[in-house]
């Protein structure tokens, strides 16, 4: 099976050795992202802005890759402080209609760059 990488300059530059997705046939697998603003590559200030970038930078990949964030089957959300949890399902409630993706949020103690949440998703298009 095809290896398409995806890349868009609307989302951060990879900041290590990955891509910022794969598609395989109409399976694609978004890398995480983090609250990078694509333009200067630095973090967006307080968890509330950081958790709306992470969610643009996604629909920004997921827009590149021919879909949308409607087209996402599976998200992974990863806090240095589940109290933020709420915050992030208020975001996504103004983001992802039903049915929602499957989900998973997980505490960690820390994340690349200092950040406060990263985000992975994969999604199914055109099939």
């Amino acid at each position: 099976m095809k290896i398409t990488i995806v890349s868009t300059p609307l989302a951060p530059a990879a900041i290590g050795t990955y891509s910022q997705a794969l598609r395989v046939g109409d399976t694609v697998y978004l890398s995480g992202q983090i609250g990078l603003d694509p333009a200067t590559m630095k973090l967006a200030d307080g968890i509330d802005a950081q958790i709306v970038r992470v969610f643009d930078n996604l629909k920004a990949v997921a827009e590149a890759a021919g879909g949308s964030l409607a087209d996402v089957v599976k998200l992974n959300i990863y806090l240095t402080d589940l109290v933020h949890f709420a915050t992030v399902n208020e975001v996504m409630g103004r983001l992802f209609a039903e049915p929602f993706p499957a989900r998973a949020a997980v505490g960690v103690a820390s994340l690349p760059r200092g950040a406060l949440v990263e985000a992975d998703a994969i999604m199914v298009i055109g099939g």
